[in-house]
């Protein structure tokens, strides 16, 4: 797509020189239009003013617009177009103030995960315990999540190490006790030191750190189906030593009062073997679910599956990419409406001068050449000088933000943009430069000559 627009841009390029250069008078045509704007360089810079404008908001928008979906997607496309999730969720009625006392158990079981297992298109399960912990080292403590999973989980969810490696399948088996922190986890446990053999201590135990991820942007929430997901403040650790220090009753403690929660899988990550396979497995996966026989309790599991996700947030970014472009146009067009009003205005200047070019024997349509060029070439100039501007904006503000914030601010040229401003300013420059330019040839050239 892109190659085609370069080339139909280049092709209408070379015809458009081609046909001014046939015509003698149209290369004089455009000589004069030239001279006239480098004669008013002020004026020609104040008529062109909106079309920068116009032009630098519109590849600006789309840039910053497009990178922020860009980044929805990616999170999206980290959970797998082929993945789908199933997760624990505490039911409303375990959380009334009655019921405060006893243990709440609800959610996925081990018996679920080896039913899911029977589907012929999974391929892959990843089980994962998740739960609030504090971890300490020496006199730093800090409020931390727990998460504990398997060693196919790092590939599932494409986390990268910054040192050491991830935990295995050994590790896992003979519940060994070793742990990966999140980047912010560790920055916060080890300001000074390297954390790579070093023990944290996570209730009763000391886990030694045999890894430490890269930092990495959190995920988004969407209600009960997709929690969000801070990876720089986790704690990994295997799930068979889970299973053996902590066990699926999690504890806690408030004002004199306790309340336990009893949950053996808080998600479970299931990979189908192809894409249209998908939706397939996941009716599957429901409907095991809500078998009362083989699932005992209702409402307690949430599903999400990422390929749907996926389609309809880039749906979303097509609405939004057409309607960014359509707020951004109505800059190009105040700026069209700019250039017709100075381009009325220099009519009537220069009402004298069409009369002595009539009266030396130039025809109407040589006038509304020379008008008409004028305006083009003044949009042209004005949209290459919004697109250079436009591009500059697009590097220099995240590279700004990052060093004077510290934040990251997504930007994607949108290479459509370009093509699509550029036009429409050449469009904007013919369609509001031909009515004066129809206004000028048909002045009458007695009485032009006769204006002062």
């Amino acid at each position: 797509m892109i190659l085609f627009l370069i080339g139909f841009h280049v092709v209408l390029f070379a015809g458009l020189c081609v046909a001014l250069g046939v015509s003698d008078k149209s290369r004089r045509s455009l000589v004069l239009a030239l001279r006239s704007l480098w004669l008013h360089k002020l004026r020609s810079v104040l008529s062109v003013l909106g079309i920068i404008i116009g032009t630098l908001a519109v590849i600006t928008l789309m840039a910053f617009g497009e990178g922020s979906m860009n980044d929805a997607l990616e999170d999206i496309k980290r959970m797998g177009a082929t993945n789908i999730i199933v997760r624990s969720v505490k039911p409303p009625e375990d959380s009334s103030s009655q019921q405060r006392r006893r243990i709440a158990a609800y959610g996925l079981t081990w018996a679920d995960y080896e039913r899911f297992g029977t589907i012929p298109t999974v391929v892959r399960r990843v089980p994962m315990r998740v739960f609030p912990q504090e971890v300490r080292y020496l006199n730093r403590a800090y409020p931390i999540r727990v998460v504990a999973t398997t060693p196919e989980y790092q590939e599932v969810n494409k986390l990268e190490l910054a040192a050491g490696r991830f935990f295995t399948a050994d590790d896992d088996h003979y519940m060994v006790n070793v742990c990966v922190l999140g980047a912010g986890t560790a920055d916060k446990l080890f300001p000074f030191e390297d954390p790579l053999g070093k023990a944290v201590y996570l209730s009763k135990h000391y886990y030694k750190v045999v890894g430490v991820l890269k930092d990495r942007m959190p995920t988004g929430g969407t209600g009960g189906s997709q929690a969000a997901e801070d990876f720089n403040n986790d704690v990994y650790i295997p799930l068979g030593t889970c299973k053996g220090r902590f066990g699926s009753t999690v504890i806690n403690r408030q004002s004199g009062t306790w309340s336990a929660e009893r949950v053996e899988l808080s998600q479970v990550t299931i990979t189908v073997s192809e894409m249209d396979k998908v939706r397939p497995a996941g009716e599957v996966i429901k409907a095991l679910l809500d078998d009362p026989q083989l699932h005992e309790r209702r409402g307690d599991w949430a599903l999400t599956v990422p390929l749907d996700r996926l389609e309809e947030a880039e749906r979303a970014r097509d609405r939004y990419t057409r309607l960014l472009m359509l707020i951004a146009s109505i800059s190009l067009l105040v700026g069209g409406i700019g250039i017709m009003n100075i381009m009325l205005a220099t009519v009537t200047e220069r009402t004298r001068e069409i009369g002595i070019r009539r009266a030396l024997g130039a025809k109407r349509r040589d006038i509304t050449l020379q008008f008409l060029i004028e305006a083009s070439v003044q949009t042209s100039l004005g949209g290459m000088i919004g697109v250079v501007l436009g591009l500059l904006t697009v590097v220099a503000v995240p590279l700004a933000a990052k060093w004077v914030f510290g934040t990251h601010l997504p930007a994607a040229v949108n290479v459509n943009s370009i093509f699509y401003s550029v036009d429409v300013a050449v469009a904007v420059g013919v369609l509001f430069g031909l009515y004066p330019a129809w206004r000028a040839a048909l002045l009458d050239p007695i009485e032009a000559l006769r204006h002062e």
